[in-house]
């Protein structure tokens, strides 16, 4: 199946019918289709910092100034890449039976000696951008670091933008 701009806009927002997006998974790949992806996401934001990979939801690796950074949806800079993004969040610890029990029904959560949930929100708009269910006094995950330069170079064949 051939994937155009607007699919993927659709796929993207979660709006595709399942037959339709298994399709998109199981068939073979559009060589095109990180570079359109990329320009949706771009279009979608009001800052002109060049995206070089998606990292969540609401994160971006950009290009700026000839240094890779993380940046939110909202313009929230976060810094290099490099170094875990969540260093710079507002987090929310839920550590306490009351608090974990809002989010889940009786009995079906956490004890709270052993688990901890952590929320992490931008500090710029507060959206949530990661939870954490981990032991009280376990280090911050750092999710993903990307091999930038190899995945352009070997995987998309092209130069990594500002490469370092």
């Amino acid at each position: 199946m051939k994937e155009d701009k607007k699919t993927l806009e659709r796929m993207l927002e979660g709006d595709l019918p399942w037959e339709q997006l298994k399709s998109i998974i199981a068939d073979h790949k559009d060589p095109n289709r990180f570079d359109m992806i990329l320009e949706i996401l771009q279009e979608k934001l009001k800052w002109k910092d060049q995206i070089i990979l998606p990292l969540h939801e609401h994160l971006y690796i950009v290009s700026k100034g000839g240094d890779r950074i993380v940046k939110c949806d909202c313009g929230y800079e976060f810094g290099d890449y490099k170094i875990n993004w969540k260093s710079k969040c507002r987090i929310r610890v839920r550590d306490t039976f009351e608090q974990i029990e809002e989010l889940y029904p009786k009995d079906m959560g956490c004890d709270e000696k052993w688990e901890e949930l952590r929320e992490f929100y931008c500090p710029g708009c507060f959206s949530l951008l990661d939870v954490e269910a981990v032991p009280p006094g376990y280090p911050v995950i750092f999710n993903f670091l990307p091999d930038i330069d190899n995945f352009y170079e070997k995987w998309l064949g092209k130069n990594p933008p500002d490469k370092k």
